[in-house]
Parts: C-alpha cells; structure tokens; sequence
C-alpha cells in the first residue's frame, strides 16, 4: 500500500466533504511508493487544486485534533509571555490561549509527535494542541503585538485647555467633572492609564513642579517622560485618580494609599488594577501608581532568565519538604514573580499552599492568597501565624521587614514547612548579615535556609537592530575576568529601531545569584563570618555571582555589558584565584 492508513483517512475526509474523487484516491493508491505526509499534501494541493484550509480540516479530523481558524486570532503584547518566541519560532509554534494550567498551542505539523512533549517540558503544565496551516502560523511569528494603542493626548489636552479657562480655581470642580465620562479630566486619567499600559508600562508618576507637571511611566526598568501639563490640571487630575480609589479628595496633607480597579472606568476590557500613592510635595500632591495586569500570567522558570546550571538546581531546591529559600533585591527586580512561578511550577493538589502578600498581584490557582491591611493589624507577622493553624505545606510571605516577621518565618521552616519570602539585600552572602541584624540567631539561619537567590532585571538588546562588535578597553578585561571568554558582543543600536520604539532595548531578562546551603556555608554562618568570606565559600562552591551572570547574557548576546554594568557592579576581588585555590582554609586567607 502506498498510502499510510493515518493519510487514508485525510483523503477520506477530503472525499466526504466533496473536495476529492474517488477516483482521485484510487490514482493515488495505485503508486508504487509509499507517500509521506508532506508529499501527499504537496500533490493535493498542487494537482488536484485543493482548498489549503480544507486539506487542513481533513488532517485534523483524520488526527483528532480541532483546526485553528486564523482569521479569528490576532498576536498582542501577551501572546509570548508563557512560551518564549525564540523557542516558538524554532518550533513552528503558535500559543493562542490557557486555560488553567493547560496552554492552548498551534501546531503545523501532526507527525511531529515530540513536540508536545518539548512544550510541555518547557512549560511544566499541560499542552493542549490544535492543527493549523504551517504558512499561517509562520506569519503570526513575524508579527509583533498588534495592540490598539492610545492616541495620544494631543486631543484631550486641547479640551483641557479650555476646560481650565473656564475654570480658573480648582476648588470650584463640579462632582460632574471627575465623574462624567465625557469629561476632559476623566479622559485625561483614562488616557494615561491605557498608555503606560498598552506601552508595557511598570509605574506612573504623577510629579507638580512650580510652573509645570510631568508625567512619566516606567517601561522596562526606564523612567520615560510621556506629558507635561500645567499646574491645575495636576489638581484636577489627582482629584479624579481619588474618586476612581475611593480616598478622601479633600485631605491634601497627608499622604494616602488606595487601589483603582480600572476595569470599573473602561470598555475595553483593559483589566488591571492599579496601587496608588499619594504624598504632599513642595508644589502639591503628586503620585506614584503601580500597575498590575490581573490577565498577566506568570511565565515558566525557564522564561525568567535562569542559566541551565542554576535552572536545574533552583527547581531541585525548591521541591524540598522544609527550610526557607529567599529572593533578594531591589524593589522591581523581579522577586515576586520568580516566587510566583516557582509556586506554579510546585503546586499541585495535594498540597495547601498559603500566601501573605502586599498587595496581591497575580491570582493563581489552587492558592489561598491573602491581602495584608496593617490599619487593622493583619501584618506579615499576624498572618504568618494564623498560616501555622492551618495545616500548611508551603507558605509565601510577600516580605520580612522587621524581627517578629522573621522569627516566625524562621521558626515555621524548622518546623516541617516550606517557606517563601523577600528581603531587601544587594547580594546573597549579605542576606546573612541582615537577618544576623534583625536578631535571628545564626544557629537557626543556617538551620532554616535552603537557598538564597539575589536577582535583577537587565534590559534585552533589540534583536531587529543590535549590532555585534569586539569588545574595546576596558570590555575585554571585565569579560576575561569574570567568565574567562573573549568574542563579539552585542551594542545598542542608537536611535533604535521601529521594533523597540528607538531606544535599542526591548524586554528585560533576569540574572541571579543563587547560593545554596552547604557543609562549609553552615560552619561559616555560625563562625559569624562577615559577607566577603561568606562570598568565598559561596564561590568555592560553585555559586554564579551577579556579575558573572551579567556577563553570560553578554556572551550569549542577550543584553549590553553598558547595561550589566550599570545593574551590576563587577566583583571586587578576583574569583578565578578563589575558585583556584586547593582547599577553603587557603580561599579564606585571600
């Protein structure tokens, strides 16, 4: 037989549907060679002029599988959060959508039977594939996210212009003006919002100056400059931002914190929620708006940016049964989501997980997730040990700010739970000292600590315009001596390119420092050995510092060393001699 039995099937469908003859399927099985499924599609379509779309139909429902409609789907700015593009592309994979844990993807190719399984080990949750045309699926990946952006302020500024004519005095606001949708004000709020937004936006500030205020929004770790205006439209402005959080519009004093649930105000299906901050300045109040994508899912351990040395150690440590594993850093590095994926990858039903965070950003499933509110006393602390009645197996405690926070996470880690939490520290080795600081005997850190990780976020080059060149001075020097590798590195283009809006980076990648417990870390944390002897037996043991992370996405062509340099500084001393040295005694004496 010429013809597989699966292929059979294809033209039987195409046959039951019209779109073939018998006589068609009986030329076909009269060949001498066997057909392969590429082949027999190239010879329907070219031959016998049947339709790509119904070839495609066939072939699904010959294989099982739903056929995807392209004209039904377009890409946006999520459609690669949860599989990489690079991979996507390599692949010939199309993700459309989730559902739970599963991830809808397309696939153009049926035989293709590790595919799936790549996916699935990619993203540790299950794949749930669809059939669709191979030129179809190519043309979405050349597409970037085709997003309805704002149209900027030009229009809603004119009517501001002369709404303040009108109205001299901004005390003299009718309730109207911040409620009305048609309001100037209203629209101004709105199109701030929707820009930082659909810009990928992080934070919005809101900042009066004396003759002026500017509004900037962070957009991959960068401060961007989007709007000046004048000084009432701030007042109006920061009168609307209250009514939509509900806080009090005549207190201008004191500072106030409050939650817009922008899906409330919009119908564009934007639904985010935004942590607002307001503080009196020396030209009035001004703020500062944390954005929060609540369809924004969290991304696989392998999107984040882990080497594979520590992607594998990292996922290993955090299925332990007990102990405490810390992610430091600054504020914006990355640390809520690296725990929120690593508890994605964790979860499963056969376990309670608890969380205590400030404020909630990401709802996932199976998780018991609560909201701290100190004005009426639920704290970290409080809410830790009410996790501890309730038969945990893993807790997350969004932050340890103070002593009491930090013995009862201490205390629960050596009591057979597993425990999750931040702290605001530069590197791993000093996270030591920090908790030596807040009290916590170092008999019980190095009891407790499974792993600390330090963490930031550097800027990806864009890869449409990067340009790739030797390093110069100093370049070479830092790159020899932090990963012993000399090569072509990759330069921002300046001016950019279209692709990244003309600045010569677009997305952001994590680098880490992940510092696991060890026989010599343990004798040195109850030595009281100070941060820089911590860091060598840290080094000794195979740990990757910041630095040298920086400048494995240098080598790998994924950031700039300007941008690693300007996160990071380079380490002081001078590893390769650490690393070299026959026993710890002699590292130590360095």
């Amino acid at each position: 037989m010429a013809i597989p039995r699966v292929l059979r099937s294809v033209l039987h469908e195409l046959v039951r549907d019209g779109q073939l003859a018998e006589e068609a399927v009986r030329e076909l099985a009269s060949g001498e060679a066997d057909l392969s499924g590429e082949e027999l599609e190239s010879i329907l379509l070219e031959t016998y002029q049947v339709p790509p779309f119904s070839v495609l139909l066939a072939k699904a429902a010959a294989f099982g599988m739903p056929a995807f409609n392209a004209a039904h789907f377009r890409v946006t700015e999520r459609t690669f959060e949860r599989l990489d593009k690079d991979f996507c592309t390599e692949n010939g994979v199309l993700p459309i959508g989730s559902f739970g844990r599963h991830i809808v993807v397309v696939i153009g190719d049926p035989f293709n039977t590790g595919l799936l399984e790549r996916i699935q080990e990619q993203l540790r949750s299950p794949a749930y594939p669809m059939l669709g045309l191979p030129a179809d699926i190519a043309a979405f990946l050349e597409k970037e996210g085709e997003v309805r952006r704002p149209e900027g302020f030009s229009d809603v500024m004119e009517s501001l212009n002369i709404d303040i004519d009108q109205t001299p005095d901004e005390d003299k606001l009718e309730e109207d003006d911040l409620e009305n949708e048609s309001s100037p004000v209203v629209q101004l709020a709105n199109r701030i919002i929707e820009d930082a937004y659909f810009s990928g936006g992080s934070d919005i500030h809101i900042e009066p100056f004396e003759n002026e205020a500017r509004v900037r929004v962070r957009v991959d770790g960068v401060l961007q400059e989007k709007l000046r205006v004048p000084p009432r439209v701030v007042a109006s402005l920061m009168a609307r931002l209250k009514v939509m959080s509900n806080l009090d519009i005549a207190e201008k004093r004191l500072p106030q914190d409050g939650r817009i649930v922008y899906k409330q105000f919009n119908r564009k299906g934007i639904d985010v929620d935004l942590r607002i901050s307001t503080i009196p300045l020396n030209y009035g109040e001004g703020s500062v708006m944390r954005l929060l994508d609540k369809q924004k899912s969290t991304l696989p351990l392998p999107a984040l940016g882990f080497s594979e040395e520590n992607l594998a150690l990292y996922r290993g440590l955090i299925t332990r049964p007990y102990g405490m594993i810390l992610h430091c850093g600054p504020t914006g590095s990355g640390k809520s989501m690296t725990l929120y994926s690593a508890l994605n990858e964790i979860n499963d039903p056969g376990k309670n997980i608890r969380t205590a965070e400030d404020p909630i950003e990401y709802t996932l499933e199976g998780l018991c997730q609560v909201q701290m509110h100190r004005q009426i006393g639920l704290t970290f602390a409080s809410a830790l040990r009410s996790f501890l009645r309730q038969d945990p197996d893993i807790i997350l405690v969004g932050e340890i700010r103070d002593r009491e926070t930090a013995q009862i996470a201490v205390e629960a880690a050596l009591t057979g739970h597993m425990l999750f939490s931040t702290l605001h520290t530069n590197d791993a080795p000093s996270t030591i000292s920090r908790l030596t600081e807040m009290g916590i005997e170092p008999f019980m850190i190095s009891s407790s600590i499974v792993c600390v990780c330090a963490q930031r976020l550097l800027r990806r080059v864009c890869k449409t315009c990067r340009m790739m060149a030797d390093p110069e001075g100093r370049e070479a020097e830092l790159l020899d001596r932090a990963i012993d590798w000399s090569g072509s590195i990759p330069k921002a283009k300046e001016g950019g390119c279209p692709a990244c809006g003309g600045i010569g980076y677009k997305g952001r990648v994590g680098i880490h420092e992940l510092m696991p417990t060890s026989e010599e870390l343990v004798k040195g944390i109850n030595g009281e050995f100070e941060t820089a002897k911590i860091k060598r037996i840290a080094v000794r043991n195979s740990m990757i510092t910041l630095h040298q992370d920086s400048m494995l996405k240098v080598k790998e062509g994924i950031t700039t060393i300007e941008e690693a340099v300007a996160n990071v500084p380079p380490d002081i001393e001078d590893l390769r001699q650490i690393q070299a040295a026959e026993t710890l005694e002699e590292a130590m004496a360095l």
